[in-house]
């Protein structure tokens, strides 16, 4: 049983002799894969003792079981670890999201609804930020579009993780985060006190580490500058600080006038421009992809609704894990682990599936 993890072991002890290479650490690209690398390794050959222990244990408790009734009786305790660590040491061996260590780069935009789904845009941007916070990740507003009433119509914000195990990635945990977030609420503007119905967009994108990983010819690129507004027009800038960015092979655009600075908001283009073009390669090599290599519940259509926030009933409800809690308050202040747990669950559970289950 789990053959196939001895040429893990040894690759992690090669991977572990790479990293006390000086030469690793003198190419900061290198060294953060080699220690993402590393860090996922790390977890399957602890998984892999503790399972190899726990059966070693079974084994003897059984061969001393007719002589002691002490080792009888823990024959059944040490076959419920040996279970629970095969299990464990199943669920990693799972083909990992190449991008599941990487940051986020991740866009909100107000759909149906008008002024209270740009409201709700900014009560999601607060709940994934406060997430952020509790994860100890930090937040970096990018872009954003405000509307008349407070809200937005369309919000970017970059999240950064601090660890190198890739289970532990913003992208790991942010990725199931994408589609369409429905709202059942009174709105601020509704007189009557009548529940109305809002849609809002979340689109999430790996950001890329290096420039170098996302190869953009400059002749490719067609850089517009102007002057940035405020809500309804409204000029805060003298200046053509603004940027619009077209990739012209794929049409994809990108705008950014946050930053008073004309370089600053370009940079700032350029970081999503490549997460995005990043986002497209790996969307076109999961469509290629097998089965059981291919996430089971963050398809590629990203009208899909995913989530309801009912507000009345206090219910946040994930449509494709079957996830449901009575606790929305306690979401939107940021409490999203649960409902980002039976996401991954929901997706290693298909994945076991299609991969047979060993």
């Amino acid at each position: 049983m789990f053959e196939s993890v001895q040429s893990l072991i040894a690759e992690h002890k090669a991977v572990q002799e790479e990293l006390s290479d000086p030469a690793v650490h003198a190419d900061a690209a290198r060294a953060k894969r080699v220690n993402r690398r590393y860090a996922e390794l790390s977890r399957i050959v602890a998984a892999h003792d503790a399972w190899a222990a726990a059966s070693d244990d079974l084994e003897a408790a059984r061969e001393l079981a007719g002589e002691d009734e002490a080792f009888a009786a823990e024959v059944p305790v040490l076959e419920e670890q040996v279970a629970a660590t095969a299990e464990k040491l199943r669920r990693l061996l799972i083909p990992r999201d190449p991008d599941d260590a990487r940051d986020v780069i991740m866009e909100i935009k107000a759909g149906e609804g008008g002024a209270e789904s740009a409201l709700f845009a900014a009560d999601l941007l607060r709940m994934y930020i406060q997430y952020a916070a509790s994860k100890g990740w930090k937040t970096e507003l990018l872009e954003r579009n405000e509307s008349d009433l407070g809200g937005y119509k369309d919000v970017q914000v970059a999240i950064k993780g601090s660890s190198s195990d890739p289970a532990q990635g913003v992208w790991a945990h942010l990725k199931y985060e994408g589609g369409v977030h429905r709202v059942q609420r009174v709105p601020a503007t509704e007189s009557q006190g009548r529940i109305h119905t809002s849609t809002t967009g979340v689109l999430v994108f790996p950001e890329v580490d290096e420039p170098e990983e996302v190869q953009i010819d400059p002749n490719d690129l067609r850089i517009d500058v102007y002057r940035s507004s405020g809500p309804g027009g409204q000029s805060v800038n003298t200046t053509d600080s603004a940027v619009r960015i077209t990739h012209i092979p794929t049409g994809i655009v990108v705008s950014m006038q946050n930053e008073k600075s004309q370089l600053q908001n370009r940079e700032a283009g350029m970081r999503v421009l490549r997460a995005r073009l990043l986002a497209k390669q790996q969307e076109e090599l999961d469509a290629a992809a097998s089965d059981a290599r291919r996430s089971q519940i963050r398809g590629m259509d990203r009208s899909e609704r995913i989530r309801t926030y009912n507000f009345p009933e206090n219910r946040i409800a994930d449509h494709r894990t079957g996830y449901k809690a009575y606790n929305l308050d306690q979401v939107m202040d940021g409490a999203l682990g649960p409902i980002v747990e039976s996401a991954i669950t929901t997706d290693e559970e298909a994945r076991l599936a299609a991969l047979g289950g060993d």
